[in-house]
């Protein structure tokens, strides 16, 4: 039976030329590769998102009836071949329409996919729409600009459910998902009033943390104590009381590979000739996803992708640039690692005033290493989302200006929320630095969710009964003291 390939884009594409010769190439080598793969086999899927009015979820609502339109009389499964957000879309698509039923996808492929988001997205449309490495003269549209910002809450949600899951969806009835990405930077398409398509442990568009499935979900609570007399006390320390690492997935890192453009572009720069040695890894990394058949074969290449991956970023460790700076210049590629922060109270509202501080060695923050933290961005839209990008590298050997001394082993962190006095107030606490925290939360590539749950303190004063007293008919409680009150667990 001839194999369906699905071709999904990523955002503010508007011509079915974004794929180049990724198809015809496939096509090319499938012979040798023993997959029977015809061109009548091969649907380069469009959507819009350059609209305004049309979100994530809208796309993957149509992608549901596009399939079942165009599809429903094929037999078998497709594979899927995704680009940047056309991930997202079909993650949604999966989340939304198959917990119930063999999906018709049986291989989902990523080539550079924004399933944690972009950094670039808090820019906002009109700085976005100058830069060439992802649109082409059309606005992006606000919606799926939104739900691609760091921290988006259906972003957070979709990936927490996929973190939280027992890991069975990823088997012969259910769905196989990959990543496949680069992590250089096209200077040629670099722009120089953005830092951004620049920044190290990406590929000008997405960070590699940002692609992999592969993260972890922490919840730290605030304590709080009963004494004999049943009254409450609430405790300056936090605790984790969640911890949960998603089901294995292969990730591939290939040599050389930006996110878009023709020279460099993980799937804009594929040649059809089978002869083009500079797209033979993404082929070769693609006919490897498309070959598997049960999960033991999943399994094996899960360690493959590693230690394929470890090669290439070892390899990639310095890179020297001439020619288009005024000397030449060379860039560490570290590994990173993306932490996305969630702060709410106990009662579900989010918190949206406070400070959060990392310590390191005696609780201090002055204890961490140089370089450690790359960058730091609040959600725009939920300001209780905070995403910080953390050089990995340094975090666990220490910054280069000082030997690799300064190498941190324990990790904390504190929490300064706000209002700290009246009626509803918080209190500020914190997680003394540990080893055990410094291991859960940090990993080479990867994102860490961590919740962390504040106690809401309400005054017991702010709802009194008082005894019938025609000397207190005319009491005001105008200025009730807040303060030396026992709270309401």
């Amino acid at each position: 039976m001839a194999t369906t390939i699905l071709f999904i884009h990523g955002w503010s594409v508007t011509n079915l030329d974004t794929y180049g010769d990724l198809p015809l190439r496939l096509l090319a080598e499938a012979a040798k590769n023993n997959i029977d793969i015809v061109v009548e086999e091969i649907f380069l899927g469009r959507y819009i998102s350059f609209h305004d009015e049309v979100g994530l979820d809208d796309i993957s609502r149509a992608f549901e009836y596009a399939i079942n339109e165009k599809l429903s009389v094929k037999k078998g499964r497709y594979i899927c071949i995704t680009h940047s957000t056309g991930a997202p879309v079909l993650r949604e698509w999966w989340e939304k329409y198959n917990m119930n039923r063999i999906p018709p996808v049986s291989h989902l492929i990523m080539l550079a996919p924004a399933n944690f988001g972009s950094a670039l997205a808090i820019l906002g449309k009109g700085k976005l729409s100058r830069i060439k490495a992802w649109f082409d003269d059309v606005e992006p549209g606000q919606k799926v600009l939104d739900w691609l910002e760091l921290g988006s809450i259906p972003a957070w949600e979709l990936n927490k459910k996929w973190i939280m899951s027992d890991g069975s969806q990823i088997s012969n009835n259910g769905i196989f998902p990959f990543v496949i990405t680069g992590q250089s930077i096209d200077r040629k398409i670099y722009d120089h009033l953005n830092s951004y398509t620049g920044e190290m442990g990406s590929d000008g568009v997405v960070r590699t943390a940002t692609t992999n499935l592969n993260s972890t979900y922490i919840k730290l609570k605030q304590e709080i104590t009963v004494n004999e007399l049943k009254k409450y006390s609430l405790s300056s320390a936090l605790n984790i009381t969640e911890y949960k690492e998603s089901a294995p997935t292969p990730l591939r890192v290939i040599t050389r590979k930006s996110h878009s453009g023709d020279e460099m572009g993980i799937m804009a720069s594929v040649k059809r000739g089978t002869d083009d040695v500079k797209s033979a890894e993404t082929i070769d990394a693609i006919f490897d996803c498309i070959k598997v058949n049960n999960k033991a074969d999943y399994d094996l290449l899960i360690a493959k992708f590693q230690t394929a991956t470890d090669k290439v970023q070892k390899d990639e460790l310095n890179e020297e640039v001439t020619g288009i700076f005024k000397f030449s210049r060379t860039f560490t590629h570290n590994r990173y690692s993306q932490v996305i922060f969630r702060v709410t109270d106990t009662e579900g509202s989010p918190v949206t005033d406070f400070d959060l501080v990392l310590t390191a060695g005696n609780n201090n923050p002055n204890h961490l290493p140089a370089g450690f933290a790359a960058d730091r961005q609040q959600n725009s839209k939920n300001p209780e989302m905070i995403t910080y990008y953390f050089n990995f590298d340094i975090l666990k050997n220490g910054s280069p200006e000082t030997n690799y001394k300064d190498k941190i082993i324990k990790l904390g962190l504190q929490i300064n929320p706000r209002p700290v006095e009246g009626f509803v107030r918080f209190v500020p606490c914190e997680m003394t630095a540990n080893t055990e925290l410094l291991d859960k939360v940090f990993k080479p590539n990867s994102t860490t969710l961590i919740d962390i749950v504040l106690h809401r303190v309400v005054s017991n004063e702010v709802f009194r009964f008082e005894v019938t007293n025609p000397q207190k008919n005319g009491l005001s409680f105008k200025k009730v003291d807040w303060r030396n009150k026992n709270i309401i667990k």
